[in-house]
């Protein structure tokens, strides 16, 4: 088994003991790590409220997502974790403007904090076709 980083600056940086991306050669599922509103070019967090760091963390699992080759809608698995539970609505409403059906499987968590103070965090699995890769 050999894993494959992938990382883009068009996301935040790591800020810590891991990657933006794992895939393992000769497979099509990519690992998608977790994604708080940083803004890639600063790496400081979005100024707004809840909807404005929903949007950034779905702007930058976009860029990790396309910088595996594949998109959004190639997520099967995604795992949402909120400070405040009672902003899960807001995550459904935002969420139907960057997938399309079939929805991917989901969890949402209710945690005490985040990095960063962040009130939203999203990490996920991809499915792409394996001929994206050529490792």
């Amino acid at each position: 088994m050999q894993k494959h980083i992938i990382s883009t600056d068009q996301a935040p940086q790591a800020i810590g003991t891991y990657s933006q991306a794992v895939c393992i050669t000769g497979g099509s599922t990519v690992y998608l790590s977790g994604q708080i509103p940083l803004i890639p070019e600063t790496m400081e967090m979005i100024e707004g409220d809840i909807s404005d760091q929903i949007h950034q963390v779905f702007k930058n699992l976009t860029a990790v997502c396309e910088a595996s080759k594949g998109s959004l809608n190639d997520i099967v698995k995604l795992n949402i974790f909120l400070t405040d539970l009672s902003n899960f609505p807001i995550v459904n409403e935002i969420m139907a403007q960057y997938f399309d059906q079939p929805y991917p499987a989901r969890a949402a968590v209710g945690i005490k904090e985040l990095p960063k103070n962040s009130q939203v965090e999203m990490d996920g699995v991809m499915v792409i076709n394996e001929d994206s890769y050529s490792f």
